[in-house]
């Protein structure tokens, strides 16, 4: 990590973690709700950014972690915060069933087929799975954290457990990116087939970013879950897959900075002008508009680095 990205970083922390003392419950629960979106973002830019694979249903994933979540502890008892690695395993394995057949497509193909699977997944929801689900209505009833015996309730309570998972994801993802596996991921995104002629197992490869991605997401919609005591379907529509697809682009493919500035963008920017609310998405439409226009790469795009040959050798050979 550079110096300069450190210090953005520490300077972020620090007016993050004096937010909640300084504004009221509305627009703490509008930053609850970019820190979310960063989080999924982030586990999606795994998969759209690193690996280069083009997915539109990301919000499957998501359903998933906070259904489990939420039948683990209205019908269990389970405590959601140990739900939470249930939850992102739940994902994971979902994402490898579903992957595993149509991980070999690519571009448009398989962006068509995830699109697919997320539907697939919300009308399953909706008629109600084995009969866990709830249907329409959803879950209701749904648990509060509990941490150090301490229930957390309000939206400043919230904020610190939210934007604590957002720098755990930042951390680990970042460790990712600097890593044998993550510059492999690198050469598929660039090309697939010479990381393919050099030796790398680009289906093994894919596969593990896709659920590893899926894993995060359902983690995010079990905090979800207990943030809301209350899901439904409509909650994990395509247009939840359209919206982290842009924050993704739009912040900068591959950069998890751009990434959480594309977050405090595209869910944050709409809230300051909710005032101007027959206008509001209009301007915000031409807005994205003008950015992919003018600013293709991205706001803060992934910088370029250069490996060697031998640094994919090593990525493949890595036990």
């Amino acid at each position: 990590m550079s110096r300069n990205l450190a210090v953005a970083y520490g300077v972020a922390t620090v007016l993050l973690a004096a937010a909640p003392l300084v504004l009221d419950a509305y627009w703490v629960d509008v930053l609850n709700s970019v820190g979310l979106y960063a989080v999924l973002a982030l586990s999606l830019n795994l998969i759209l950014g690193d690996a280069g694979l083009f997915n539109m249903g990301h919000a499957a994933f998501y359903a998933v972690g906070a259904y489990t979540a939420a039948i683990l502890s209205t019908r269990l008892h389970v405590p959601i915060l140990w739900a939470l690695p249930v939850s992102g395993a739940a994902a994971a394995l979902f994402a490898a069933l579903v992957a595993r057949p149509v991980i070999h497509l690519r571009g448009d193909y398989l962006l068509i087929v995830t699109i697919g699977m997320g539907e697939i997944v919300r009308i399953a929801l909706v008629n109600d799975v084995l009969g866990l689900t709830g249907g329409a209505n959803g879950i209701f009833g749904i648990a509060r954290p509990s941490a150090f015996g301490f229930r957390i309730r309000r939206p400043q309570e919230f904020f610190y457990l939210i934007w604590a998972f957002v720098a755990a994801t930042v951390f680990l993802f970042h460790r990712i990116a600097q890593s044998r596996f993550g510059r492999a991921l690198n050469y598929l995104r660039e090309d697939a087939v010479a990381a393919e002629g050099s030796g790398v197992n680009t289906a093994r490869y894919k596969l593990i970013a896709f659920s590893l991605g899926a894993a995060w997401a359902g983690m995010a919609g079990g905090i979800y879950a207990a943030k809301m005591t209350i899901i439904s379907p409509e909650s994990f529509s395509f247009w939840e897959s359209v919206l982290l697809f842009l924050i993704v682009i739009l912040g900068g493919s591959g950069s998890i900075p751009g990434v959480i500035v594309g977050a405090f963008l595209v869910v944050g920017l709409p809230e300051l002008f909710r005032g101007f609310a027959s206008a509001r998405m209009l301007v915000f439409g031409l807005a994205m508009m003008v950015m992919m226009v003018f600013r293709t790469q991205g706001l803060l795009p992934l910088r370029q680095v250069r490996f060697k040959h031998s640094d994919l050798v090593k990525a493949e050979t890595a036990p």
